[in-house]
């Protein structure tokens, strides 16, 4: 192929061009945003216009952003409010939730189309001797299945009980409304959406008292302490405010994610996408193809011109059956020949046909089902 066709939003977005050049200012100018002099007053409106940004994005208060090292420090940041409570989450988490959670945290099923079993939530929420803390993410990063958060926060505050959803895949991608939600606390992270790596954001509900995550010179309202990263922080902002563009395509990207999916169970009929009957992000397909393992596929596809993935992209660049996907009743073989596509706003209609060629000719290369 010409050029490589990237096809893993979901690890992380290309960066706005626009993002580069904020950040390339933002670092040229310099400026300590604690420091009452001129310079450090303009880091510190650059601070502030990128917290408005994301406010406005989410629809929550400026003061309610509390800006984090990324999205997995959001989440351990989030766990680690729940405190003596005890603590509940879907089986279809992200690792940073489902480690930061630990061993004691109970792992609430899922459907096999990846909703969170709502009867067992209530159920175990009506068990639980105190108020419990239940984290449950939007929309899940394998598969897109958004989850029916309003439902679940209204469960959870029936109870006396606080909730944390991982909205990381989520923002930037289709429209997020913090206080619609009803959560308590939220987890943004800005390189899912055209901003840069290592910089996302903790939405605390407004009145909700949590302990510091770092103690220090008291930065970001005294929950999270130390300089702030100023130029990801503006990069962050302009990316919250390009976000409108992205989303707004969230239906074209759609139709080439269906059209991909359509044209490959022509190809395969006994290949399942995960959580096809349920509401997803807009550019998101977990895919298998039966008899071919994931770890080939992944590699195979990279040699033809194309990054997909298996799973998610926090695992130090090692393929392993995915947790979700076995959550949803796949086998650990099932589970093992299934790969991640995710489109974005750079994804044409070439980019899809091509891919289905190079996935059709593996499937024929490799699957069992074509062997002499």
């Amino acid at each position: 192929m010409s050029k490589a066709v990237y096809l893993d939003y979901n690890a992380t977005a290309p960066i706005h061009s626009e993002v580069v050049e904020a950040m390339a200012a933002v670092m040229t100018a310099g400026g300590n945003p604690s420091s009452v002099h001129q310079s450090g007053r303009t880091a510190r409106g650059r601070v502030e216009e990128a917290r408005a940004a994301l406010a406005d994005l989410i629809n929550c208060k400026s003061p309610e952003v509390i800006f984090t090292s990324g999205g997995t420090e959001a989440n351990n940041f989030a766990l680690s409010t729940a405190a003596d409570r005890p603590l509940f989450v879907s089986a279809a988490e992200h690792d940073s939730v489902l480690a930061a959670a630990g061993e004691g945290a109970v792992r609430l099923p899922v459907t096999p189309d990846g909703i969170l079993d709502i009867d067992v939530l209530r159920a175990a929420l009506a068990a639980a001797e105190t108020p419990a803390f239940v984290s449950v993410m939007l929309a899940n990063n394998e598969t897109g299945v958004i989850q029916p958060i309003r439902e679940i926060a209204d469960i959870v505050h029936e109870q006396g009980g606080l909730l944390h959803s991982d909205a990381i895949q989520a923002v930037g991608k289709i429209p997020v409304d913090f206080k619609a939600l009803g959560v308590d606390l939220m987890s943004v992270s800005a390189h899912k959406f055209g901003g840069p790596q290592g910089i996302g954001a903790l939405i605390l509900r407004e009145g909700l008292a949590v302990p510091a995550f770092i103690r220090g010179g008291g930065q970001e309202l005294g929950r999270r302490a130390g300089t702030e990263n100023v130029a990801a922080i503006a990069g962050l902002g302009v990316a919250a405010t390009a976000a409108g563009t992205i989303i707004a395509q969230g239906e074209a990207i759609a139709a080439l994610r269906d059209r991909m999916e359509a044209r490959i169970s022509e190809l395969s009929p006994a290949s399942r996408i995960y959580g096809r009957k349920a509401s997803r992000l807009p550019n998101t397909s977990a895919i298998e193809m039966p008899g071919v393992a994931s770890e080939l596929q992944v590699m195979s596809f990279d040699l033809d011109g194309f990054a997909v993935s298996a799973g998610s992209a926090c695992s130090s660049g090692k393929v392993k059956a995915s947790h979700v996907l076995s959550a949803m009743g796949a086998s650990e073989e099932a589970a093992g020949t299934a790969i991640r596509v995710s489109l974005g706003w750079r994804t044409s209609e070439a980019d899809i046909d091509a891919f289905i060629d190079s996935w059709g000719r593996l499937y024929k290369r490799k699957s069992p089902k074509f062997a002499a």
